[in-house]
């Protein structure tokens, strides 16, 4: 049995202790608040979650789970009020969206999407990082940011290990024939005795005539010998250390080589995990903290007549992920690729090779997937049909299907219904084309095998239960009980009468404040642990300021999935990070500047279309704290 460094054993044992100190005291320090109003108590309840889920001493969905025990002991709200909260719309939403996002992936389209929109885009290194990016950001627009980074990381990998693979043939090729020029190149000029009955260098190789020292250098020496000595000195042959020569040029050869290989793995790396924490804001389903945010919008605004909805979020964010897509692209470019547009764009000799070894390497992986299944087909056609259904429900500009049809006198069909019809077609449809459909069948389709059997439907129950994330649902049900809790206890009245002060504050400056201090948080925990916590707060500062809670709310919202410094910040930087071509530094270095670019693009978004599109100049009547209920 292996042991462990002491480093390594006394770290864990810190860590233990710490969880038990936080587990055992941090209940009894914070305990005086609970025993006071219910303000106070409500207070308790959320600043211990907090505690807990910025330490994790527990898992996070265990933790959110802590006001179906604490507000009811408390006195803030009933066991049965604080349970509904846990499976509301927005979590309904989301795990149907899920469901079809799992039966994406369970039959490998999302792989093929992938690969082919690479074949597209070219292998040249700018575009090549253009393509892995925008392959991940659509991805992840649809299925969660985790599979995306697991999925995409080893085709980068595959790609760059052609990449390095012909650099290696190349080098080997290149130092063959300048051995050979040098052995030709012997018999032209005579080489001094002094340099041909040098023995070995320290490189372990013979250093006389066909030494291996490059022609151009190799000849330079010789000339240099043969010119006529000043005539001060007696003449005298230079003795020329050959071997030194070798050894110098191959190791900063070497160095440069492996230099440029580890920026461009890098730059590749990055703009994966990146470009998945990017693509993710752009639908509701993206990530956790949009539906955190279209939670708490129905649970603390409810008159708000679904100003948040999927086509109304899609036209504010997707802009905005398209414009901070370029610009991570710009910078990743001109960090790790260089500023040469020869070397960015691959103009240089010898550089059509690798893009054909690297085009090759993908094609072959696309290959390998063969012909499109009618599995494949069913699922695209499904995906297809939610997405449609979800932007034509309620376009807000125009009447959709659903506004006279079933939401004239309520809001009876939302964009849960659509997920959850669609979820359910998954588990309808077979997988395998009926009769009559027999020509749809190949031989490459495994699913196509004629069976007496009933054909398996397109997503079955064992799949779905073992890929969805089912922690999530817990986190986001903890968060709705939070808000629910500090709207019965006042505790959101309360901290809204503390906050009026900002109002002599610009509502941008503060919103690009409260985004910096966002991105920093979200770096030490869970983005929709992050946004759980932040939302209620700021729904309340903007009614006590009476600015438009979406003003800040929305940056914020965006601000929790920009966690691009740590590893630990989110499962996609640990994935990348895991390859072992990153440091800590790597990511922090350029995670700062991304941090930066990502609350820029935020706050010129939301004071440009966003007060367009959400009607931002004024103080709504929805959000009004008094307006009748």
């Amino acid at each position: 049995m292996a042991v462990l460094p002491l480093r390594v054993r006394t770290f864990r044992a810190v860590w233990r202790v710490r969880s038990v100190l936080v587990l055992a005291f941090g209940p009894l320090v914070l305990l005086p608040l609970a025993l006071s109003t219910r303000e106070a108590a409500c207070a308790y309840v959320i600043l211990l979650m907090a505690l807990f889920w910025c330490t994790e001493v527990l898992p996070l969905a265990v933790t959110a789970l802590l006001p179906t025990i604490l507000f009811p002991v408390l006195g803030i709200m009933q066991s049965k009020d604080v349970c509904t909260q846990y499976l509301r719309d927005s979590n309904m939403l989301f795990m149907g969206g899920l469901m079809v996002a799992v039966a994406v992936e369970h039959r490998n389209l999302h792989k093929r999407i992938a690969l082919k929109v690479l074949l597209l885009v070219g292998v040249r290194p700018a575009l090549l990082m253009l393509g892995f990016m925008g392959v991940t950001a659509f991805l992840s627009m649809w299925i969660s940011n985790t599979a995306t980074a697991a999925m995409m990381v080893p085709i980068v990998h595959a790609v760059l290990e052609q990449l390095h693979r012909h650099d290696d043939g190349e080098e080997g090729r290149l130092k063959a024939s300048d051995d050979a020029a040098g052995k030709q190149s012997a018999f032209v000029v005579r080489v001094p005795e002094a340099d041909a009955s040098a023995g070995t260098g320290e490189c372990g190789e013979r250093t006389g005539e066909d030494g291996g020292v490059p022609k151009t250098t190799r000849d330079d020496a010789t000339m240099s010998s043969l010119k006529p000595p000043p005539q001060d000195k007696p003449p005298s042959v230079p003795k020329v250390n050959s071997s030194s020569v070798v050894c110098a040029l191959e190791v900063e050869e070497d160095d440069g080589l492996d230099e440029e290989r580890k920026r461009l793995s890098k730059g590749l790396l990055l703009s994966v995990c990146y470009a998945a924490s990017i693509g993710g804001i752009a639908t509701l389903t993206g990530t956790g903290p949009n539906l955190v945010l279209l939670g708490q919008m129905s649970q603390l605004f409810p008159h708000s007549g679904g100003v948040i909805n999927s086509a109304s979020w899609f036209a504010f964010a997707f802009p905005t992920m398209m414009m901070m897509l370029a610009m991570a692209w710009i910078l990743l470019q001109q960090v790790f690729i260089g500023r040469s547009l020869r070397r960015a764009w691959s103009c240089g000799a010898g550089q059509a090779a690798k893009e054909r070894a690297a085009r090759d390497a993908i094609a072959e992986e696309y290959r390998r997937l063969g012909h499109m299944t009618y599995g494949e087909a069913s699922v695209l056609a499904l995906f297809l049909l939610m997405v449609a259904l979800w932007f034509t429900r309620e376009p807000r500009f125009v009447d959709g299907w659903a506004s006279r049809t079933f939401n004239a006198d309520a809001e009876f069909v939302t964009d849960a219904t659509v997920s959850l019809m669609v979820a359910l077609l998954l588990f309808v449809l077979p997988s395998q084309p009926p009769k009559y459909l027999r020509c749809w069948r190949h031989d490459s389709d495994p699913d196509a095998q004629v069976t007496r059997d009933p054909a398996p439907p397109l997503l079955t129950w064992k799949v779905a239960q073992a890929k969805i994330p089912w922690n999530i649902v817990l986190l986001l049900g903890g968060g709705f009980a939070l808000a629910k809790g500090s709207e019965e206890s006042g505790l959101s009245r309360w901290l809204g009468s503390q906050m009026t002060p900002l109002h002599s504050i610009p509502p941008w400056a503060t919103s690009v404040v409260l985004c910096l201090l966002t991105a920093t948080f979200t770096e030490c925990a869970s983005n929709v642990a992050t946004a759980t916590l932040l939302l209620p707060v700021l729904a309340s500062m903007s009614q006590s300021i009476s600015v438009n809670p979406l003003y800040v709310m929305i940056p914020c919202t965006l601000s929790a999935s920009f966690a691009f410094m740590l590893p630990v910040a989110t499962p996609p930087n640990a994935i990348v990070f895991s390859s072992g071509y990153l440091k800590v530094a790597d990511m922090a270095k350029t995670g700062v500047v991304m941090n930066i670019i990502g609350i820029a693009c935020i706050s010129m978004a939301i004071n440009t279309w966003g007060r367009v599109l959400f009607s931002l100049d004024s103080f709504p009547e929805w959000a009004n704290a008094t307006t009748p209920i």
